[in-house]
């Protein structure tokens, strides 16, 4: 059963590198993003107030090439990373926040009703979990090892921390957001 997973984790790690390292390229080399003095005609056409959600943020997005090369640098990066046995967890701590990301534009600040890339940002993410769930005890070690305390272990009872601890943050994070909408910037 241990080689079943082992096998199976690659496969994802595969399947995430695959993907995260074709939209990182495809950044770089401007296949995503409206770059300044590149717009689409129907978007240069309207003011601001006529363009969408979606069209709003990949133009404003665009409009940095460093912005560009560091999102996609750090896909390529995170991507390439997965690869490795060895290197593959600070892959996923690299590539977690850049899908957060992905995923709140999507869902959350830029909703434009097209939820094909919010599934799929949402699988990867999923996916990256995934990886994190399969190496739950070598985390926990490096944890342990890093406190150097033997409050750790390895039961139930720091999951529910975890989760507790994580939905406090998301919770905050909302109520955040919920005065910043109310009040402004």
């Amino acid at each position: 059963m241990r080689i079943f997973v082992k096998y199976f984790e690659l496969g994802i790690r595969w399947y995430v590198f695959i993907i995260l390292f074709q939209y990182g390229i495809g950044k770089i080399i401007g296949q995503q993003f409206y770059r300044k003095g590149n717009l689409p005609d129907d978007i240069a056409s309207k003011t601001l107030i006529e363009v969408g959600s979606f069209d709003l943020a990949w133009t404003f997005m665009g409009y940095s090439n460093t912005y560009i090369l560091f999102i996609g640098s750090f896909q390529i990066l995170g991507a390439l990373l997965l690869l490795f046995n060895k290197t593959k967890l600070i892959g996923v701590s690299i590539l977690l926040p850049i899908l957060l990301n992905i995923i709140a534009f999507d869902a959350i600040f830029f909703d434009d009703g097209n939820y094909g890339a919010l599934a799929s940002a949402i699988l990867y993410f999923s996916l990256l979990i995934l990886i994190l769930f399969i190496n739950r005890v070598t985390i926990f070690k490096v944890i342990k090892t890093l406190t150097n305390t033997s409050i750790i272990d390895y039961n139930v009872k720091i999951f529910k921390k975890l989760i507790f601890t994580l939905i406090t943050v998301v919770v905050l994070f909302g109520i955040d957001q919920f005065f910043v909408n109310i009040f402004g910037h």
